[in-house]
């Protein structure tokens, strides 16, 4: 046990716990609450080496930890990827979701029925490259198989090699990139290429800027958040930089698990190092000194490359006690997930980080007054950090000069479904949804537009009318859409939208936390809603509406708010047909 994280047992008692016992502990900390924070990664530890977590092991990391076994079991059973039953050392999550059930994934899991070790998964953020299935390895690596059939899958379970898939943009080498100019280009395993190529100019700058003239050009540039609430960065930024408590954190929401995004994973596994210099340069900025990489565990190359990384830029002093010689501390840990939408909430993912079920908390307090281990936090996601290196080399205006007012930069899309280049796509806000399908290629299928869902599976079905749309979060609004985590899926008109709405609110039921009522009894009751009007009855639009409203109204976080939105739109449109059709 003592080597269990790779590390000496002192650090159970020591070093692990310096984050907290030293920047954050006041009188009277118990044990359990100063090392709590160390219960996701040990249980995660625990599955990779034996794949489960067997009993006699979970009350050892308890004892170790100071942590009750029942408070212990029951954050170990929230978690899809945790298993607390024996089951095969190798075990394949096969995505059935939205994209990948159409080109194979469903017809995958029907040729592999009946094996305990091939299971159906929501979106692995793999929509550009699907099928895809990610594979769960006790004593190895997990891995991401893409491309999938039954036979790869087969091959894998039984041991077979599994290569490391290559990541690319449509769009690479084109010079008008900038968030992905590196991607397809620029080694992401080397240090030394990435500061060939311009890297950590951006950190040498903001040092010599100091963090009040950042935080200047950050507020002047109005980029708003790209994770889907579209909230002011710069706001955010300085109530924590401005806040009298310390310490500070920082978080990168690097959980990316809305079905039909993979953005994140495209920078993240394209150009790690650019993401460790954002970080670095917002923790220096609002003045935290650690900051978390809270990374969704189907993302094992993206996680690697990150660790190696941060490995990196520690020993050539970009991180660590004294960042880039300016007598600053600021470092970064990773915590990985484990299969839990809800995570990607601010306040579930802190949740997680401490060691507790991801369930989100309420607000007010908002997380940049109460955050992690309650202390003032910024939380981000990738696409928003990695913005903060063009901020700081080009400045505030220029930055705000690109796209609209009130849609400043540049924005990243994911393009999926029926188009000739799927991928991760650059532009500036303002581009019109129908010049990003045909920049990715245009229809394919039938050529016949059925309809794009825009957002993901919280967002909205928009139809031809939409085409025209400039892509902003202003005219998204106006047109009662979304631009959410910048899902482009587009199906053509032979989709069965029956299947994919029912796939779409089973997905909503499955990842509801059931903390509270609203959305864990209102997801329950739009499926059997919408199971009974595929099924042949009418549409019961008031019950719908009425459920959709309480969840609205009520829950707790935004799954319950826009658990319904899609399928509501997906009726609008008529795109299930006929009761009885």
């Amino acid at each position: 046990m003592d080597d269990l994280l790779g590390r000496p047992a002192s650090a159970w008692e020591g070093d692990s716990v310096r984050p907290l016992e030293g920047r954050i502990a006041v009188g009277g900390y118990r044990r359990s609450v100063r090392m709590r924070h160390l219960l996701l990664p040990a249980l995660h530890a625990l599955q990779d080496r034996i794949g489960w977590i067997s009993q006699g092991a979970l009350n050892y990391v308890c004892e170790r930890l100071g942590i009750p076994p029942a408070e212990a079991f029951g954050v170990a059973g929230f978690y899809a990827l945790l298993a607390l039953e024996e089951r095969p050392p190798r075990v394949a999550h096969v995505c059935d979701d939205v994209a990948c059930r159409t080109i194979g994934g469903k017809a995958i899991l029907e040729e592999l029925d009946g094996r305990a070790d091939v299971h159906p998964s929501p979106c692995l953020g793999q929509c550009d490259r699907g099928p895809a299935a990610f594979l769960q390895r006790a004593g190895e690596q997990d891995c991401v198989v893409i491309g999938a059939t039954s036979k790869l899958v087969r091959d894998a379970l039984q041991g077979g090699a599994v290569g490391v898939p290559e990541v690319s943009v449509p769009q690479a080498g084109q010079p008008s990139l900038r968030l992905l100019r590196r991607i397809g280009v620029v080694d992401p395993n080397s240090l030394d290429a990435y500061r060939e190529s311009g890297g950590y100019q951006a950190l040498s700058r903001a040092i010599d800027m100091g963090a009040e003239q950042v935080m200047d050009e950050i507020r002047a540039s109005k980029l708003r958040g790209r994770g889907g609430a579209a909230f002011p960065m710069g706001i955010k930024w300085n109530a924590v930089a401005r806040s009298g408590v310390t310490p500070r954190y920082l978080i990168c929401n690097a959980d990316e698990s809305e079905p039909g995004t993979f953005k994140d994973r495209v920078l993240m596994e394209g150009d790690p190092f650019s993401l460790v210099e954002s970080m670095t340069i917002a923790g220096l900025t609002i003045g935290a000194e650690v900051g978390y990489l809270y990374i969704r565990a189907e993302y094992p190359v993206a996680q690697a490359r990150l660790e190696e990384a941060i490995v990196a830029a520690r020993a050539a002093g970009l991180l660590g006690d004294d960042v880039a010689g300016s007598g600053r501390a600021f470092d970064i840990e990773i915590r990985r997930g484990g299969g839990a939408y809800i995570c990607g909430e601010e306040t579930a993912l802190m949740n997680s980080i401490e060691g507790k079920r991801g369930e989100p908390r309420n607000k007010p307090p908002f997380p940049t007054q109460v955050g992690l281990f309650g202390r003032p936090t910024v939380i981000n996601n990738v696409e928003t950090l990695v913005n903060v290196i063009e901020i700081v080399l080009e400045g505030g205006e220029v930055f705000a000069g690109i796209g609209t007012g009130e849609s400043a930069g540049p924005k990243l899309f994911c393009l999926a479904g029926v188009v000739a280049r799927p991928g991760v796509y650059e532009v500036d806000f303002g581009e019109t949804l129908g010049g990003l399908i045909d920049l990715a290629g245009g229809i394919t299928g039938t050529g016949a537009l059925g309809a794009v869902m825009l957002g993901g599976a919280a967002g909205v079905f928009v139809g031809e009318e939409h085409l025209d749309m400039p892509l902003t979060f202003e005219d998204a609004q106006a047109c009662d859409a979304t631009l959410g985590s910048g899902v482009i899926m587009v199906f053509d008109d032979t989709t069965d939208f029956r299947d994919t709405a029912r796939r779409i609110a089973r997905f909503f039921r499955d990842e509801s936390c059931g903390q509270c009522v609203p959305c864990r009894v209102g997801t329950a009751r739009q499926e059997e809603l919408l199971a009974r009007h595929l099924a042949g009855g009418p549409f019961e639009e008031r019950l719908f509406d009425d459920v959709a409203r309480v969840m609205m109204d009520a829950s707790i976080c935004g799954l319950g708010h826009t658990a319904s939105t899609a399928i509501r739109s997906a009726v609008d449109l008529g795109l299930l047909g006929r009761p009885d059709g």
